[in-house]
């Protein structure tokens, strides 16, 4: 009997511990997502995929933003971005703390 509750006791530590690693590892993934979504974007420099972390852009948006600043050259102001097809008042908006020129 004594062998059998410490058989349960090593089992239910090793439970314990891989929870805690689980927790751990879950937290770090978390941190790391945070840090994307909130990193700043440079809309003349940045990629298709770099533009599509901000809010509201998806991958036709970055392409257009993309295209446009390859035939007009970069955007001299946040207000230029509103030339972009499909890209409006209420996108600005949400994307103006994030980005850079």
């Amino acid at each position: 009997m004594k062998k059998l509750f410490s058989c349960l006791a090593i089992v239910l530590s090793l439970l314990f511990s891989f929870s805690w690693l689980s927790v751990a590892n879950a937290a770090k993934a978390q941190a790391a997502n945070a840090q994307a979504v909130t990193a700043m974007v440079n809309v003349n420099t940045a990629s298709a995929k770099e533009l599509q972390t901000l809010p509201g852009i998806g991958r036709v948006t970055a392409q257009r933003i993309i295209d446009y600043r390859t035939t007009k050259g970069p955007f001299p102001s946040l207000e230029g971005l509103l030339k972009v097809k499909g890209l409006g008042q209420s996108t600005l908006k949400k994307i103006s703390d994030r980005i850079v020129l």
